[in-house]
């Protein structure tokens, strides 16, 4: 139950509300619209990290948000505040993340008038609704504790998506009045026990099933290996679904839906169970493909059961308690373990990032947090790189931006504490956000920052020599960034060799500060 004084103004009660939730850390930028939501922030218990860019607060809250399980939380600012934000919001709400960004707002009576007012949008709240699940405009007391309550229950219950707040500047100073309290939350719904009983048989009949694991399975490791176990079917997951197992699990595959060989293997399936996956376009990288295999579906998105692949048994429900009922079902066995999937041929330039990605893995403890950005040697690690255990590989697919990682990274380990995390970035990505590495310096946080240098856009020139067009703007100046590190007050190293790139790595983790090891193909040659 909130404390908060009923004299307090509405700005202070939506404080010591968010504290009444469990609300730990915000991540923003205050400016002269939304300081009465700092007015109480020092009396509270609730950490507010200053970013340099609303972007980066929104990645940072997405980052916390995958690596603890727990709700982001942003406050920003009227009009470009939003607008700043928008592209996190889009890349939350693709990749299933609790965000909660709280917006100031203009005037209720003077909003959208095209009078010339700072910040003024045309409509901020419908700017929102494009990237968000639900959207609230608060005209009263009642309808901000409506508006949180809503957001954390559907936080509780509901697929991870965002949701957004705003609340109008002449609200902020209102006498708060009563009902700040946060309310019971509802749990996720739960699948009929006739439906697991008819999976099990299912499962069980079949002579080549496999399993496929998302993101909204990754608190269901240990039950999906009962099933694997007992059917001998592989596990395969989406990249969202890295370290729902073991990588060490003889039954694991991982990550490979994106190998020809393995969708023949699917397509010859005669039964495949899914569970908390779209088994979207940037699941298998193809538009049309489609699973024809008897095709068992769990998710607590109703939307998702139906598309884009029609589930012969369509269970609504969380994918833990779905996979527990279904293992309960299935005769106790333990079948042989799967061969390996088919091996692809690596050309040179993935045979190389597998060298580094191998010291990489062999350098951070096995717990350590990983976050990546949209850049060749993440996209190599979706497949290669082994994760063990879950929230630990943070990883941008649906909306698909550059500029993830290094403010991801970040509020990851504002989550996660002494735990260990580290950063996979692209020399070209991490431009978009690499004024967050203040953020880091000045927080003291011991972070790798494992930055590929290529000088190039390397993905979209090969993309360009693939498609037969000539490559153009794709390279560029980089500035030093041993420099920039140090002009921010950062550590700096480029190692010369692999060995070197370890001592780096275990150095960074103990640093007083965040580390940019830049990383380049001469490592090999070293």
């Amino acid at each position: 139950m909130s404390s908060h004084n009923p004299d307090n103004t509405i700005g202070e009660a939506l404080v010591s509300l968010l504290e009444a939730y469990g609300v730990r850390t915000i991540f923003g930028i205050p400016g002269v619209h939304n300081v009465e939501m700092y007015r109480a922030l020092p009396r509270a218990k609730i950490n507010h990290i200053l970013t340099r860019h609303e972007q980066g607060a929104g990645f940072m809250a997405d980052g916390f948000a995958r690596a603890t399980g727990e709700p982001g939380v942003c406050f920003t600012i009227t009009g470009p505040g939003l607008t700043n934000i928008m592209t996190p919001l889009g890349q939350a709400w693709s990749d299933s993340s609790n965000v909660l960004v709280i917006s100031s707002a203009l005037d209720i009576a003077d909003a959208a008038q095209g009078r010339g007012r700072l910040h003024e949008m045309i409509s901020q709240h419908q700017a929102a609704l494009s990237v968000t699940s639900n959207a609230w405009r608060a005209y009263t007391a009642f309808d901000v504790q409506d508006a949180v309550a809503r957001a954390f229950a559907g936080f509780a219950s509901a697929r991870p998506r965002p949701a957004y707040i705003e609340i109008p500047l002449d609200l902020f100073p209102k006498a708060a009045g009563n009902g700040w309290m946060a309310h019971p939350r509802p749990h996720y719904p739960i699948a009929e026990t006739g439906l697991l009983e008819k999976a099990a048989a299912l499962i069980a009949k079949a002579h080549r099933p496999m399993i496929i694991l998302g993101g909204g399975a990754l608190h269901a490791g240990s039950a999906a290996l009962r099933i694997a176990e007992a059917t001998g079917a592989p596990v395969i997951t989406t990249t969202a679904g890295k370290g729902a197992i073991p990588a060490s699990h003889p039954n694991h595959w991982g990550y490979v839906m994106g190998l020809q060989a393995v969708q023949d293997l699917l397509q010859a399936s005669d039964c495949i169970l899914a569970a908390g996956t779209e088994l979207s376009e940037c699941d298998f990288w193809r538009t049309s493909f489609r699973l024809h295999a008897p095709l068992i579906r769990i998710d607590i998105d109703p939307a998702s059961l139906s598309r884009p692949h029609a589930a012969t048994l369509a269970i609504l429900g969380d994918a833990k308690h779905a996979l527990d009922g279904i293992a309960s079902h299935i005769p106790i066995a333990k079948k042989p373990p799967p061969a390996s999937p088919p091996p692809t041929s690596d050309d040179p330039l993935r045979q190389t990032l597998s060298k580094v990605l191998s010291v990489i893995r062999e350098s951070l403890p096995e717990e350590t947090v990983i976050a990546s950005d949209m850049t060749q040697i993440a996209y190599a690690a979706n497949e290669i790189f082994q994760v063990s255990k879950p929230r630990t590989w943070l990883h941008p697919v649906g909306f698909g931006t550059l500029g993830f990682a290094l403010p991801a990274g970040i509020g990851a380990k504002f989550g996660v504490g002494e735990k260990p995390v580290a950063i996979l970035h692209g020399d070209y990505g991490v431009q978009y956000t690499i004024n967050e590495l203040g953020t880091a310096v000045e927080h003291k946080l011991p972070i790798p920052i494992l930055l590929w240098n290529n000088n190039a856009l390397g993905q979209i020139r090969d993309d360009m020599v693939n498609k037969g067009i000539q490559p153009n703007a794709v390279t560029l100046r980089n500035p030093d960034f041993q420099l920039l590190a140090k002009a921010y007050g950062a550590n700096a190293e480029k190692p010369e060799n692999l060995k070197a790139l370890s001592g780096a790595i275990t150095a960074a983790l103990k640093a007083n500060g965040p580390t940019i090891i830049e990383m380049t193909s001469d490592m090999l040659r070293g």
